[in-house]
């Protein structure tokens, strides 16, 4: 057996950026959900690349590609002790090199599911569904594509040729089956069955997860050529990274147009699941569409993705939090059978007639059917037995907690809302240096105190004292510090608070299609006690600086102060507001 260095190089590359893709799933799950379960996602993304990869090597690989037994299953080649791997392997591709390539593809379509069921699953039952998809289901529709199955037999033969259907399709109905069963996120739908917006805790994170993926594509798609010895594979591999490139970039335009005309504004969640349904939609024609149906197939994933999600939300009332079943299973299928358009040597729009598009059609048809039946029996038997879905109470805490024992994910950059008090003294360490007992901070210095107050007097003389409070947004905080700077304020306090008024705070706003609710709204409040600067002046300064006509933009408070008492020298009155 003869090895190309350069094939066997590039293959092993092309795993290498596959399982690259494995954060990038595993950052826009995160982001798109809340940040109490980001522990839990990044664990699931962990687990079920660790646990398929075993499992693939098991039995796997063996069911995938070895000999056929009337074109729907492979013959089990169990740890692969046996010679399928090097019957499998393609000519100049070392065998073991093909493994870990295919390894890699086979833990994508796992861990599609994680996203759709996230923050309500049982760990444990993921793991066993892990298990059973990288075992069987997969490896099973697999053979009948790509281990010399039945479905290269129909039409022109089944074309995908790295995956729309046969990882991500199966990712997409397999997310849809254990998402229907499992039921909504706790909050998700009101009692009429409207669909409410639950924001995910980052966006930046799931944006750097898009762009993972982005770069990870090229070579999930370009290695799938499986050689990189001759022109020809060289050109191939340069044609796929022009083609998936166009692709996805067709779908984030149209996704970002498409929600700017609906929602006023582009929906940036929408618009990187566009990226990413361009991205699976070009996967299965990517060698055999040319540049511009690259881009059609992608304006048609962006679509697809659109109205899968606002379909399978609003009508289904299925919870997808980071729309992973739009965007593998419809953007997946979808691009599939546009194959049999598209095609430049079979394609329907080429002359080809209609056999590429009959075996596009029911190679779809059939996994998702096979997928679908026997993920239902998977989900139905975790849940008659262990369980699928955790309890309302460990849902409410967080899967971080509850499952993991995770307190937060963010330690550091998480706000305490605990009092000493509800944590206790004893929890907090002793401070070292001070030989004081726990929880004692060290003394200061005592500080002469001369009482200097005099009887308050009532007169017309005494300045009347005035608070004023300003409640606004925090992106207004310079403007109005530099206002009330202006008109002769020293001092103000400021605290960070959150809230709504009756007006929600905002336009109205929707998140990945949904109107978002009242909820609560970072603000700020600024308060000023004066005593001879007219408050009418602080007022018309303030409203200057704040006012930008738009909801949100804050309330102005007056109240009266009966007394000001300053701490370090007893003074009361006007002379407790002077620095002097």
């Amino acid at each position: 057996m003869e090895f190309n260095s350069a094939s066997t190089i590039w293959v092993l590359l092309g795993a290498a950026l596959v399982f690259f893709m494995q954060p990038g799933f595993a950052m826009v799950e995160t982001g798109f959900t809340r940040a109490k379960n980001a522990g839990n996602i990044i664990m699931k993304n962990l687990i079920d690349f660790s646990f398929g990869s075993i499992m693939y090597w098991l039995v796997g690989f063996g069911i995938m590609f070895g000999t056929s037994v009337g074109g729907f299953i492979g013959i089990p080649d169990i740890a692969l002790f046996g010679q399928t791997i090097y019957t499998a392997a393609p000519d100049g591709v070392s065998p073991w090199s093909f493994v870990i390539f295919q390894t890699v593809f086979c833990a994508t379509a796992a861990t599609i599911v994680s996203g759709a069921m996230a923050e309500r699953t049982k760990f444990s039952a993921y793991c066993i569904y892990t298990l059973v998809i990288s075992a069987l289901i997969y490896p099973i529709e697999a053979h009948w594509a790509w281990g010399g199955g039945w479905l290269n037999n129909v039409g022109a033969g089944f074309h995908d040729f790295a995956g729309s259907t046969i990882v991500h399709m199966t990712g997409g109905v397999a997310a849809l089956v254990g998402a229907k069963i499992l039921g909504a996120r706790i909050g998700k739908y009101s009692k009429s069955g409207k669909s409410r917006a639950i924001l995910g805790h980052s966006i930046p994170l799931g944006a750097l997860g898009v762009f993972i993926l982005w770069f990870g594509w090229f070579g999930f798609n370009g290695a799938s050529t499986v050689a990189a010895g001759d022109d020809a594979s060289l050109d191939a591999m340069g044609h796929i990274f022009m083609t998936t490139n166009l692709s996805a970039a067709a779908a984030t335009a149209t996704v970002l147009l498409v929600t700017w005309a609906l929602y006023k504004s582009p929906d940036v969640s929408l618009t990187l699941n566009g990226a990413l349904a361009g991205l699976v939609g070009i996967t299965a024609g990517c060698d055999a569409v040319s540049p511009l149906g690259a881009v059609i197939i992608g304006i048609v994933s962006g679509f697809a993705v659109i109205g899968a999600i606002t379909f399978i939300d609003k009508k289904l009332k299925i919870d997808d939090p980071v729309g992973a079943i739009a965007v593998h299973g419809a953007a997946g299928a979808a691009g599939t059978i546009l194959v049999g358009f598209l095609s430049t040597d079979t394609g329907l729009f080429y002359g080809g007639g209609g056999s590429q598009l009959l075996a596009q059609v029911v190679g779809v048809a059939a996994i998702g059917v096979f997928v679908g039946v026997t993920m239902f029996v998977t989900f139905t038997i975790i849940k008659k037995t262990m369980g699928l879905r955790v309890s309302a109470e460990a849902e409410i805490e967080g899967l971080d907690v509850s499952e993991h024992g995770l307190p937060s994910a963010y330690a550091d950059f998480a706000l305490s809302v605990q009092s000493v008090g509800a944590i206790g003294r004893d929890s907090i360490p002793d401070i070292p240096g001070t030989g004081e007992g726990a929880g004692t901070p060290p003394a200061r210095p005592a500080v002469t105190v001369t009482d200097t107050r005099e009887p308050r007097a009532r007169d017309a003389d005494v300045p009347k004292f005035t608070k004023v409070s300003i409640i606004t947004r925090p992106s207004g905080f310079e403007a109005l510090d530099a206002a009330m700077h202006e008109v002769g304020i020293t001092g103000m306090t400021v605290t960070n608070i959150m809230g709504y008024g009756m007006q929600k705070g905002h336009d109205t706003e929707y998140y990945r299609g949904v109107e978002i609710e009242p909820h609560l709204l970072p603000k700020i409040r600024a308060e000023i006690v004066v005593s001879k600067i007219p408050v009418d002046t602080i007022v018309e300064a303030a409203k200057k600086a704040l006012f930008t006509g738009n909801f949100g933009d804050g309330k102005i408070f007056i109240y009266d102060v009966e007394n000001v008492i300053k701490i370090r020298t007893g003074e009361e009155g006007f002379g407790a507001l002077q620095d002097e």
